[in-house]
């Protein structure tokens, strides 16, 4: 699953070799720091990875932080939000997915 968020990118997969906990990645660091602080688990530093950053979550505790993140939401614009808390290299990079996700707009089809 991948979330955008605020705070940034993440991508949230089942964790096979560890029963009942997903393993939430991010290719920087600051988009785990607050899954981090609310849910205690330390971030772990893979350099060699497409996604060098991970923490080892329960479900319940990811689902938890993405209630939080609805119950929290207050901005009518999302591209003008993220300009606002990550600033311009993350704004431009959500700002070129949503335009690949044109692709798959009814309209364009």
């Amino acid at each position: 699953m991948w979330v955008f968020t605020q705070d940034g990118f993440i991508s949230a997969v089942d964790n096979n070799q560890m029963p009942g906990k997903l393993t939430v990645r991010a290719r920087d660091r600051k988009s785990l720091e607050l899954l981090s602080d609310v849910t205690g688990s330390a971030i772990i530093e893979l350099p060699n990875r497409d996604y060098e950053y991970r923490v080892y979550v329960t479900r319940d505790d990811f689902a938890s932080f993405l209630v939080s993140h609805v119950d929290h939401l207050d901005y009518s614009n999302f591209k003008n939000r993220i300009w606002d808390t990550r600033g311009e290299v993350y704004h431009d990079a959500c700002s070129d997915v949503w335009g690949a996700m044109l692709q798959v707009s009814d309209k364009r089809r």
